[in-house]
């Protein structure tokens, strides 16, 4: 019996992938999350980087969007939404982008935009925000999302930021500096790409999930990795950090 929700488990594991000083471009909701916990604990010198224009954030409490007031007070800088992206995130700067989407596909291409045809969809989303741009020019992508088989289709309707197209060598081909998809963090494990192909494999279960659990809810065959590892589970100090300091009412746990 686990004492934790997949959310936090998802959001902790997501945590865990940062670095000390890393430059993190940080969306809205468990991404936030993550980064969050992650300054508190293991990387006290994350630097987070929000898509309004906030450099260096230090928020006191739980930012509800990207132009949240809490997020200027003790930043480092502010500055436009344009600024962000073109000096710090197509210049090189950003080392960790997070993102999600309604799908990901085999070689982690991410859908934001439209299930079904472009033209008459069957549900249309909202679209790329800043996806599209984190998702080629960020030098690691990270991904946080349930894991279910309609959200793991074989191939997106539509690529709203770009994977590793439709391999590898493709993604290479393009120019793009970014160096793409690098974890997909769900609630049965962790994905990572192949490193010839790009392929998401899965690499990592939580303790409780099984391999095909993870195959049953993935839209391709799914490769399991030959090391195949147990991820471990959120401490004490992670989970009272989450739900008494960072999301004391539940709004991204629930």
């Amino acid at each position: 019996m686990t004492n934790y929700s997949s959310s936090e488990m998802m959001v902790v594991t997501a945590s865990r992938l940062l670095r000390d000083g890393d430059v993190v471009f940080v969306g809205i909701g468990q991404p936030n999350l993550a980064c969050n916990l992650a300054r508190r604990t293991h990387a006290p010198n994350l630097n987070m980087i929000y898509e309004a224009g906030v450099i260096g954030a230090q928020p006191a409490r739980l930012p509800l969007s990207i132009g949240d007031p809490c997020l200027v007070s003790g930043a480092a800088s502010i500055c436009s939404m344009y600024e962000i992206f073109a000096y710090y995130l197509q210049n090189g700067k950003i080392d960790v982008g997070f993102l999600g989407g309604a799908q990901i596909d085999r070689f982690g291409n991410v859908n934001a935009t439209v299930i079904g045809p472009y033209a008459k969809p069957k549900v249309r989303l909202p679209g790329s925000g800043g996806s599209a741009e984190i998702a080629a020019w960020a030098n690691r992508v990270y991904f946080i999302t349930p894991h279910q088989a309609r959200r793991f289709p074989e191939k997106c309707d539509f690529i709203t930021g770009a994977g590793f197209l439709a391999g590898k060598s493709e993604r290479i081909a393009t120019g793009v500096r970014g160096g793409g998809p690098h974890e997909v963090v769900t609630d049965l494990g962790i994905l990572t790409p192949d490193q010839e192909t790009g392929e998401l494999i899965l690499t990592a279960l939580h303790a409780g999930a099984t391999v095909e659990q993870a195959i049953k809810n993935t839209g391709w065959k799914l490769k399991v990795a030959d090391d195949l590892k147990t991820t471990e589970p959120p401490t004490d100090e992670e989970l009272r950090l989450l739900r008494e300091e960072l999301d004391p009412t539940g709004i991204y746990l629930k």
